[in-house]
């Protein structure tokens, strides 16, 4: 019995020692598998921090003759006047998020020999910047259109947009119809959805530590997969195009005012009144965009009584940047229709 009883006090010792080992062996490779991770975040971090550019630096770089800038609300507000002076009924178009007048430089130059084009860049984004009160709501955003417009001494246009912009254009055209002769709306956001695929800097903005990070680092390929979501021919997102995007999201406090603007609450109920917009509309899609679906295409042409609507099978998110010249056509005959 002793003897049974010292082999079964040994065996629980060695059975001990193991176990002791091997959490030892467990902890040792926590321990440098977090110093790792650390290692590769800070890497990470370093390789990738951003300082914010100065606007002045930017306009060096982006400003040219047909730039100008106007205050609103403590904003200099960065815009292009182009095109026909003489024209009665001016064409606004309003950049979606993340984008810049630039995105529609190409319906521009198409247009600007018979019509009067205006682009702006919106409040937290491009040469604009930040809003200094730090709202980026629908009532914000229609407000700032209300006062831009007024400042140029514009009393009725044509207005488009393009997803945000979009959703600015008819919240506007709600709250000031006689002010719209006609909408442009290019895969505009505004009803309640399911994005079947959403580009990275913005999911990145919306996720808590991350979205702080956000403020700070800046990688290139951030930017360069967030277009291709939005894209859909690759091989038409060029060098100076990322370069455009990452300058503007450089600009002093963009990034920040990116995350605000992501994390701003847009519920609302104003898309019930969509259908009493009786302006006409014309309805620009593409097919494969995956962050605004083809379906909130189909609520607007149900809702709106007064709409042409086409959808381009083969472009996404952005069609009037990814392909002006085909998409511009459109734009064209809508014009001149009565």
């Amino acid at each position: 019995m002793l003897c049974l009883r010292l082999g079964m006090g040994w065996g629980m010792r060695n059975r001990e020692l193991i176990n002791n080992n091997y959490m030892k062996t467990i902890l040792k490779f926590l321990k440098y598998t977090l110093l790792l991770i650390l290692l590769l975040v800070v890497g990470f971090i370093v390789l990738n921090w951003k300082d914010d550019v100065s606007v002045e630096e930017l306009k060096k770089k982006y400003v040219n003759s047909e730039s100008e800038f106007v205050e609103i609300d403590g904003m200099q507000v960065h815009f292009r006047d182009q095109g026909l002076v003489t024209d009665s009924l001016p064409i606004v178009l309003i950049h979606g998020t993340g984008a810049s007048l630039h995105t529609w430089e190409g319906w521009v130059s198409e247009l600007k020999n018979e019509h009067r084009i205006i682009t702006m860049d919106l409040p937290a984004y491009g040469l604009t910047g930040p809003n200094p009160s730090g709202d980026y709501s629908q009532d914000f955003y229609s407000d700032f259109m209300e006062k831009f417009l007024s400042k140029l001494n514009i009393k009725r246009c044509v207005l488009g947009g393009n997803s945000l912009g979009g959703g600015i254009t008819w919240v506007y055209a709600l709250a000031h119809p006689e002010r719209v002769s006609k909408m442009i709306l290019v895969d505009a956001g505004g009803y309640p959805m399911i994005s079947k695929s959403v580009p990275i800097a913005f999911q990145a903005a919306r996720i808590p530590v991350i979205k702080n990070l956000f403020k700070y680092i800046l990688p290139h390929s951030i930017i360069k997969k967030s277009l291709e979501n939005v894209y859909i021919h690759d091989d038409r997102i060029t060098p100076e195009l990322i370069e455009r995007y990452y300058d503007m999201a450089s600009r002093e406090g963009n990034r920040k005012a990116f995350v605000d603007r992501m994390n701003t609450s847009i519920k609302s109920d104003k898309y019930l009144k969509i259908n009493t917009l009786k302006m006409p509309t014309l309805i620009i899609w593409g097919k494969e965009d995956g962050l605004i679906p083809l379906d909130v295409a189909e609520k607007f042409h149900a809702d709106l009584p007064n709409d042409t609507i086409v959808i381009f099978k083969d472009l996404g998110h952005t069609p009037m940047e990814e392909d002006p010249q085909e998409t511009v056509k459109l734009v064209k005959v809508f014009l001149k229709k009565k």
